[in-house]
């Protein structure tokens, strides 16, 4: 599966544009919608110069494809277009190894309709043990997300 276009809106909505590279909370150096890594593999630094929106989602689209293959490889139960695009957002944003042994994709896996779901999505809202509004609000959106019924 790939991601759909309301999935990149929602990761590009709560990663927000920066032209400029950052440190994101972690203190890793990160440009445009969240990427750390340009499409050559190259880690972006600090130093490096400003992009554009277009140049910065490429960046976006070409890191998504590992989140999308391994939210693929993941999942052992078939994941309708809405509850695929959460568990994507939910991996870009905490890491693949962080989605790979969370109780979250055990839930997934067992019962993807589990309503409990929400609950583990709501779990992962701290960053160096603090409390961050930004992540209750994104996870709160993933796991909206996930229970949406497909059209």
């Amino acid at each position: 599966m790939r991601v759909s276009p309301n999935g990149i809106k929602l990761i590009e909505a709560f990663e927000g544009f920066s032209a400029k590279p950052y440190p994101c909370p972690a203190g890793i150096p990160t440009i445009g919608y969240g990427a750390t890594r340009y499409t050559d593999g190259t880690a972006v630094k600090l130093t490096d110069s400003p992009i554009d929106k277009n140049a910065a989602e490429t960046l976006l689209k070409t890191q998504l494809r590992s989140y999308e293959r391994a939210v693929s490889r993941y999942a052992t139960q078939e994941l309708n277009q809405n509850q695929f695009d959460s568990l994507v957002s939910f991996s870009f944003n905490v890491g693949l190894g962080n989605l790979k042994r969370s109780s979250l994709m055990r839930m997934v896996n067992q019962n993807p309709l589990d309503p409990s779901i929400s609950y583990a999505f709501k779990r992962w809202v701290f960053a160096d043990g603090k409390l961050l509004q930004g992540l209750q609000n994104r996870r709160a959106r993933e796991a909206e997300l996930y229970f949406t019924p497909c059209a």
